[in-house]
This record gives structure tokens, sequence and C-alpha cells, in this order.
């Protein structure tokens, strides 16, 4: 009998081992995410005035996208379809968080709906630990909370926007700092990059039996341009003061960055980390960002507006110094996250991303989508291979070739008219799989009029339409 006793204890610790040793094998996962950065304010995207260095050794030791996009070019929709990995039109998320709640909707509606699953859902479906850190404005009632949408953790503020500093004299609930619901002392809070980065580095170093997953959402480049002075002191050499500060803003997150990847070496993580970074949209019409070539800013159509930078890093997995050119999207990244996981998605919510990985080794040699699309109140796109169509109510559609021009200065719709409509017939079948906006912006239908017409060109004149 004690044979019998030691051979069935002997198997299950073999069992229990097997299990520990496959979960270990897993790979821990970083999802960083800036908000409101320019395209070309990036160095491996094309910065001359910012040196990036930490995010362009992340490009050169991972997969630098070409051809990547956010589903919004407003923060909240984007960072919805995002971490749900769906349109975030399917659950009526269309706009910034507002106090416009559309007829049949109340305030308490305004945010993730009940029935979103974030990717936090997802893999602490899959065994893994999630911690969220940062920005996540997201919804503003108890159960848009990070603790309730998928997470274990969360160190960050529940709003859009606040102080880099500690601001003393009480501050809108949105913009308190708070640790797993505790709420922190405004005098305990010193720049935010820097404590952010502090809290992912605090998490990256705890011995854990589960692999994790974090979400890093700094809330650099965001308004407000408030730079610490040893930053505006490396920078004096650029004289315009907005983007002096907008540049000690990218800088103090470029190193943070590198503290998080050093972090990960000095605990022997790196190898098998999967690190994602990417923008949450384009250049905003208020911080001193720059598109580069790319027309338009936050808020519009154009691809300054939602054609952000995306760079993908996992040494166990990738080969470093690459390029992909493949039309991808921010909805691919809880698939991709899933898939690197050996994980399932869960079957209570539909995704509309797809998983990377085959792509990026290059076992798939197809694009990964056919087609992706927009819409944010009366204006919507489409992008199919290199044709673009804008659509705006009561306007005649634009079409651009993105393939001769980047910067979509020229019009071709009347040389393809069979172009704008078979792409008009997708777009049109996209929207009817929507649901309608639960909630309304208070910018209203004027200011995207008005954005995506051709005689408003450049920073100047888009800034009179946020």
């Amino acid at each position: 009998m004690g044979i019998w006793r030691n051979t069935i204890l002997l198997f299950i610790f073999f069992l229990t081992t097997i299990g520990f040793l496959s979960a270990q094998q897993k790979p821990n996962i970083i999802l960083i995410l800036s908000d409101d950065g320019g395209y070309d304010d990036f160095g491996c995207y094309g910065s001359k005035d910012i040196p990036t260095p930490h995010i362009d050794a992340l490009a050169r030791g991972g997969i630098r996208m070409t051809n990547s996009y956010v589903t919004a070019s407003v923060c909240a929709p984007s960072r919805a379809g995002l971490l749900m990995g769906q349109y975030q039109q399917r659950s009526g998320f269309e706009h910034n968080i507002s106090n416009q709640p559309a007829p049949g909707y109340q305030q308490e509606d305004i945010g993730l709906a009940d029935t979103a699953r974030t990717i936090g859902d997802q893999l602490r479906f899959n065994g893994y630990e999630t911690i969220a850190i940062g920005k996540w404005h997201l919804g503003d009632q108890v159960k848009h909370h990070p603790l309730n949408k998928g997470f274990d953790h969360f160190f960050g503020f529940i709003g859009g926007h606040r102080s880099f500093f500690s601001k003393m004299g009480g501050l809108p609930k949105g913009e308190r700092l708070e640790h797993d619901k505790q709420e922190i002392d405004e005098q305990d809070v010193y720049y935010l990059t820097d404590m952010f980065t502090d809290k992912a580095c605090a998490y990256i170093e705890q011995q854990r039996e589960k692999p994790f997953f974090l979400y890093l959402s700094y809330n650099a480049v965001h308004t407000p341009v408030e730079a610490k002075p040893e930053k505006l002191k490396q920078f004096e050499s650029i004289v315009d003061p907005m983007r002096r500060s907008y540049a000690g803003l990218m800088s103090a997150m470029d190193d943070g960055i590198g503290r998080i990847v050093a972090t990960l070496q000095q605990t022997s993580q790196l190898d098998n980390t999967l690190i994602i970074f990417l923008n949450d949209n384009g250049a905003a019409t208020n911080n001193g960002a720059d598109n580069g070539i790319l027309r338009g800013l936050k808020g519009s159509k154009w691809e300054g507006g939602i054609r952000v930078p995306m760079i993908v890093q996992w040494p166990a997995r990738f080969s470093g110094g690459t390029t992909y050119d493949g039309l991808v999207s921010s909805l691919d990244l809880v698939p991709t996250c899933i898939a690197a996981a050996k994980g399932n998605p869960r079957q209570d919510i539909h995704l509309d991303g797809v998983n990377l990985l085959p792509f990026l080794t290059g076992e798939y040699a197809r694009a990964p989508h056919e087609y992706l699309c927009w819409r944010r109140g009366v204006a919507s796109a489409i992008r199919s291979d290199n044709w673009k169509l804008i659509q705006v109510k009561d306007q005649a559609p634009l079409l651009f070739d993105l393939s001769r021009d980047a910067g979509e200065t020229t019009d071709v719709a009347k040389q393809y008219p069979r172009t704008v409509k078979d792409l008009t017939v997708l777009l049109s079948k996209w929207q009817d799989g929507m649901d309608r906006p639960h909630w309304t912006s208070p910018y209203g239908d004027y200011n995207q009029i008005m954005k995506h017409k051709m005689e408003v060109v450049g920073r100047t004149m888009e800034r009179q339409y946020p």
C-alpha cells in the first residue's frame, strides 16, 4: 500500500512540476501605449530633433510595422478597440468619454459595455496575472474600473488627463491617482512618467508563479505639456517652447522604456517577454507633436489621425531589425497575445483582430487584413490594399492612392469611380454590423465635417477643429 501511495504522490508531483514549467514557458507580455505622439516623433520613424534611443532599440531588436493603425483617432475609443480586440462601435463606444448619453442610454452607460471583455480578461482566463498602470479613460463608473475589467492590479488614474506633477488643492476624481482603489495622497506623487515606470519595474521584479501581462498606458505625451526642468535644459536648442516641452515629455517616456527593458534584463526575463509598443492616435492639435508627411491630426480620418508607430519585440521568437509592411491594426494585439500565451480566446466576445504571429514569422505571406474601417459621427473611412476612401455625410467621397500619395494631397475619386463604389459597399457592409453610438461628442458634427475638407491643410488650420 505504501508503494502505491508513494507512486501516486510522485506522479502528482510530476504533473504539478510539468504544469509549473509549462506556465513558466509562456512569455510575459508587456503592452506599452503612448498618448498623442506624432508619427514623425520617434527616431525609428523619422524624428530628427527628438532622440528616442530606447524605443529605437526595441525596433532594432524586433519588428517595426510600417502600415499599422488604431481603431479611432481619439483616446478613449482607440483604447477600447485595442483592449477588446473588437471594433469598439460594436458596443456603441464611438466617441471620447462625455456627459452626453444618446437617447435611450444613461450616464452609467458611458464607458466599456457590461458585455465587454478586455485583454486583461482574456489573459487572466489563460492563467496570467494582469496589471494595468497609467491612464485608463474607459468609463468613470465603478463597473468600468480596471479591477472590474480583467485586471488584478491597477495603479493610475481613471480619467483622460491630469498634471504630470503633484497638484495640491483638490483634484476631480478622474485625475486622482489610485492603487487598487486606494487613493494616493497627492503629497506622495512625483513626476508621473517616472512614477508609472517605477511601478512597472517593481511589478516586473516580483517573483511569481504565473506569467504576467502588464498594460503600461503612459499619459505622455498628452497635454498638459509639462516637462521636467532637466529635460527642458536638455532640449534648449529647440526654439519653439511648446515643441521643447513636448520633446521633454517624449524623452522622459523613452527613458522609462529603457529602464523597463533594463529591469527585464537584470531579472533574466527579457528573452521570453513579448513587448509591444504603439501610440494611441496621431499628433494632437495642441501638444506640439509632428506627423511628418502624414496629413491630418488627432480626431480625423486622415492618415495623421489613425496611422501609428507599432513595434513588436520577442527575442525568443523574432529576429531583430526587420520591418513588416502588411496592413495591421491594434485590433490584432488581443488575439496575438492569446496565441503567444498558448491560450484560447474567451467565447463571450467576438474578436475582429487576427493573430499576427504567423504573419510576422513569415509563415503567412498574405496581408493580415483585406480592409480596415473607421467611424466617428458623420465621418467614416476604409483602407483596402493601397486605396483609402473617406466619407463625410452630405459630402462627395474622397479617394487616395496611398502607394503614391501617403500625404493624401490628391483626391482621385473622379478618376476611379469603380474603386469608390467597391469601397463604399464594403464600408456600408461594415457599418451595418456596428451599433449606434451610446453617447455623443461635445464637439458635434461640425468639426468632423471641417476636418475633412480638402482645403483645410496644416496644423494652423486643423487646430481650429479639435
